[in-house]
C-alpha cells in the first residue's frame, strides 16, 4: 500500500478521534468509574473491527448504495446515545468517589463502603465492553469514516487487493483509537484521584453530551425518516 495514502488516512482518522464524541464521552465515563476502563475502551476499539470486517467484505460499499439502511443505523445510534447518556446522568449521584486502598486506586460508593464480589466485577467488566461495543459500532462519526471516507484512500491499480487495504486502513484506525481513548480515559481517572468533585461533574457532562447528540441526530433524522414511512406507505 501506498504510504503516503495511509498517512493521509491517518491524518484523517486521527483528527476525527480527537474531536469530542460519544465515544469521548463513553471513555470519560468509563475512566470515572468504579472498576478499571480497559474492557470499555476494548469494546469501543471492538466495534470498529466490526467496521474493518464489513469494509473488507465489501458490505460497507452496499450500505453506502442503501441511503434507508444508513438512515436506520442512524437512527438506532441516536436511540442508544440517548440511553446510554440517561444512565450515565443516573448514577452519577450515587457515586461518592472516595478512595480505597493504600494508593487510592479506584473509588467506590460512598454508601457501600465495600469493595465489589469477583463476580460483579466480571459482569460489570463484560457490560462495559459490550456498551463500547455499542457506542462506537453505531456511531455516526465512526460509519461516516468507514463508509465515506476509507474508500477515498483505497486504490483498484495498487500492489494490494482492496480488501487487504480496506484491513490495513481499518486496523490503523483501531490502533489510534485504542491509544487515543485509553490516554483519555486514563486522564479521566487521573483528574478524579485529585479532585473528586470535578470528577462528578465530568461524569454528568459527559452523559449530558451523550443525550444531546443522540437527540441532534434524532431530530435530523426526522425528515428523512417521514418520507421514508410515507413511501411505505405508498406502496402498501
Amino acid at each position: 500500500m501506498e504510504p503516503q495514502a495511509l498517512t493521509g488516512f491517518l491524518i484523517v482518522a486521527i483528527t476525527l478521534t480527537c474531536t469530542p464524541g460519544p465515544d469521548w464521552a463513553f471513555a470519560i465515563a468509563a475512566g470515572l468509574g468504579k472498576r478499571s476502563f480497559v474492557p470499555a475502551v476494548a469494546g469501543l476499539c471492538s466495534g470498529y473491527v466490526l467496521h474493518t470486517i464489513l469494509l473488507a467484505a465489501g458490505i460497507a460499499a452496499l450500505m453506502a448504495a442503501i441511503p434507508s439502511l444508513l438512515l436506520w443505523l442512524t437512527v438506532t445510534g441516536a436511540l442508544y446515545l440517548l440511553w446510554l447518556g440517561f444512565m450515565t446522568t443516573k448514577s452519577w449521584r450515587g457515586a461518592g468517589f472516595v478512595t480505597v486502598g493504600a494508593h487510592g486506586e479506584l473509588p467506590v460508593e460512598a454508601t457501600g463502603g465495600a469493595a465489589p464480589a469477583a463476580s460483579e466485577d466480571s459482569g460489570s467488566a463484560w457490560g462495559s465492553f459490550l456498551q463500547g461495543f455499542g457506542t462506537s459500532s453505531i456511531n455516526p462519526k465512526g460509519l461516516l469514516l468507514f463508509v465515506a471516507l476509507t474508500p477515498q484512500f483505497i486504490r483498484a491499480d495498487a500492489a494490494f487487493s482492496v480488501p487487504l487495504q480496506s484491513a490495513i486502513l481499518g486496523m490503523s484506525f483501531v490502533v489510534s483509537t485504542a491509544v487515543i481513548y485509553t490516554l483519555v480515559a486514563a486522564g479521566s481517572r487521573k483528574l478524579l484521584r485529585s479532585r473528586p468533585s470535578a470528577a462528578r461533574v465530568v461524569t454528568l457532562s459527559s452523559g449530558i453530551i451523550m443525550c444531546a447528540l443522540g437527540a441532534v441526530l434524532l431530530v435530523e433524522q426526522i425528515g428523512p425518516v417521514t418520507e421514508a414511512a410515507g413511501a411505505l406507505v405508498a406502496l402498501v
